[in-house]
């Protein structure tokens, strides 16, 4: 079974997924209810797959889908204002064949990156438990699995670089023990046979807004990304 074969199994499995009762009831409700900018959309409301290139070197792992974005949508980071700032990120980094992401039929495509998120469905207040994540812990581990090419991987959020340092860590990689702390552009590494850990504050409205996180701070992570993957611009 090729990758992609591979990575559409696993897709199919996510959205058929109903393991956790409140998310379920949640996610569904949001798409039965809507926003109302977004009266004449027929929501998503359901658990998100990761998307992108199968033979990706870049692996970027996000929180969870946004509850009128992505689990609006059908896509990671689609439909909201984390997703504009990330793709257009991707765009200058060479990683995307265009700037905007606004729908899972526009033509958006990934070279070299795969996006995913450490909870499929979209959690009330954008807080998942911790038995929410741990359920949906095996999809990230299949896609790690699948995604062989992976040599960096990029956390969005002190969530998700978290999670991804203690599942690394459960896969008997030498995690340090207590893990880096986070910071922006944090990186751990695990030496040639497993990829990198690099940190980004989350494209959150609010990070964005405020400037604690800036277009050129997200460059120079995704540049250090390249870096440490060896590898060249649009590769």
């Amino acid at each position: 079974m090729s990758r992609e074969q591979a990575l559409a199994k696993l897709g199919s499995k996510v959205v058929r997924c109903r393991r956790c009762a409140r998310l379920v009831a949640w996610r569904e409700r949001v798409a039965r209810e809507r926003r109302a900018a977004f009266a004449d959309w027929t929501y998503w409301g359901k658990p998100l797959p990761g998307f992108g290139d199968p033979g990706a070197w870049l692996l970027i792992v996000g929180l969870a889908p946004a509850a009128h974005g992505a689990n609006r949508t059908g896509r990671m980071f689609t439909g909201d204002r984390s997703g504009d700032f990330l793709y257009a990120a991707l765009h200058r980094a060479g990683l995307a064949n265009q700037a905007e992401s606004t729908g899972r039929d526009d033509g958006l495509k990934l070279r070299g990156a795969y996006i995913t998120a450490a909870v499929r469905c979209a959690p009330p207040a954008n807080r998942p438990t911790p038995e929410e994540r741990g359920n949906c812990r095996e999809y990230l581990e299949q896609e790690l699995d699948t995604l062989s090419g992976v040599r960096v991987i990029l956390t969005l959020g002190r969530y998700a670089y978290d999670h991804v340092l203690r599942t690394l860590r459960d896969r008997d990689l030498s995690v340090p023990a207590p893990a880096p702390r986070f910071a922006h552009g944090s990186v751990v590494e695990f030496g040639p046979a497993a990829p990198a850990v690099i940190a980004s504050y989350h494209p959150s409205q609010q990070n964005t807004f405020t400037g604690k996180l800036t277009p050129q701070m997200l460059d120079t992570v995704l540049a250090r990304a390249r870096r440490l993957a060896g590898r060249q611009r649009g590769g």
